[in-house]
């Protein structure tokens, strides 16, 4: 089983992408508000995906597409150990808070 990988998966949202990088530039306050469903409250600490990968990395790419745009969502990881699983319950989180962003961000 390999010790590294990335998963890749593809959203369409009804929110601009300069909508989503004002966010994630200088609004990260803002995003426990917006994904409420998801984050109840945000500790700043190394936590459990730190003591199960050497590598974790979420990368967010949106491309214009009308009024709206595409996410592009990788999560790029490495094991610490070969028994660790991948990471696919983080992709889903990720996936569901940039949905629930899109849809606070589309009622602004």
């Amino acid at each position: 089983m390999a010790m590294h990988g990335k998963i890749v998966t593809t959203l369409e949202l009804k929110s601009s992408a300069e909508k989503f990088y004002k966010v994630w530039r200088s609004e990260s306050f803002h995003v426990p508000k917006h994904a409420s469903k998801h984050i109840q409250g945000v500790d700043v600490h190394a936590g459990d995906i730190m003591k199960l990968y050497k590598v974790y990395k979420p990368i967010w790419k949106f491309t214009p597409k009308g009024s709206g745009c595409f996410a592009k969502l990788t999560l790029e990881y490495e094991k610490l150990h070969p028994d660790v699983p991948v990471p696919e319950i983080y992709v889903d989180l990720i996936v569901h808070m940039t949905k629930d962003i899109d849809e606070a961000l589309s009622m602004e």
